[in-house]
């Protein structure tokens, strides 16, 4: 069951704000899960809005808007994804 874990804010080239939640994919690890033990799976990302978003590296998403042509690259500062 994926697990909310932060949200970050990311900007396209015109300066509009972009929020993406990243969810991970939390496995129980059998008897050790009553004591908190979990393994991380991949994440995922999505936008408030509920748009797919893809991490591309180096900061940057591509995040798909059904009916648009092409898919909106958005960058953000957040440490972890830079």
């Amino acid at each position: 069951m994926p697990h909310h874990e932060k949200t970050i804010m990311a900007f396209d080239d015109l300066g509009r704000e972009y929020m993406i939640d990243v969810f991970d994919d939390a496995r129980e690890l059998g008897p050790l899960h009553a004591h908190g033990a979990t393994r991380g799976g991949l994440p995922s990302f999505r936008t408030h809005d509920g748009h797919v978003a893809t991490y591309l590296g180096n900061g940057e998403f591509s995040i798909t808007v059904p009916g648009e042509a092409e898919a909106v690259t958005v960058r953000t500062s957040d440490p972890e994804y830079v």
